[in-house]
């Protein structure tokens, strides 16, 4: 079984290859949308007006911990959101023939990789090479405050 066909010097996948990531791309499209709606859900029962919120014993405390699940409800439903959005992305690839080729080097991108983040655009090096270092900052006598500064 030969994993890449080459059409005038671009590597590219087979069709069996493009067949097997897009059933695994459709699998986890499903799911993501799944999740998706729960957290849907589960937004608008927090934000649903009920007597609950017009009870006076309710503490600030209680108050905070609905406030910071409404948060993370929220961050979840735009998490799943972005995702979706990226694995229709990877839908269109395939299509397009541009499925699992590096956009920086042009490289075929390894199949694991692609069977663990199916919607990757980029080769683990040229993503690593993407990212510059964080320079550490210079500790030199100057630059520490006065100890009255401190105070």
């Amino acid at each position: 079984m030969e994993t890449t066909a080459h059409n005038a010097g671009n590597p590219r996948y087979s069709a069996e290859d493009l067949k097997e990531f897009e059933a695994l791309i459709h699998a986890k499209l499903a799911k993501a949308e799944e999740t998706l709606q729960l957290d849907k859900d589960s937004l608008l029962r927090l934000s649903a007006n009920s007597t609950d919120d017009t009870y006076l014993g309710q503490s600030g405390l209680e108050d905070g911990t609905a406030m910071m699940e409404r948060e993370d409800l929220t961050r979840s439903v735009m998490r799943q959101e972005k995702f979706i959005s990226q694995l229709k992305a990877a839908l269109g690839r395939i299509r397009t023939g541009e499925y699992g080729i590096c956009r920086i080097s042009g490289k075929l991108i390894p199949k694991e990789r692609l069977r663990l983040v199916p919607h990757a655009t980029l080769t683990v090096e040229a993503k690593n090479d993407r990212l510059e270092p964080v320079p550490e900052p210079s500790t030199t006598v100057n630059d520490l405050p006065a100890e009255e500064d401190l105070l």
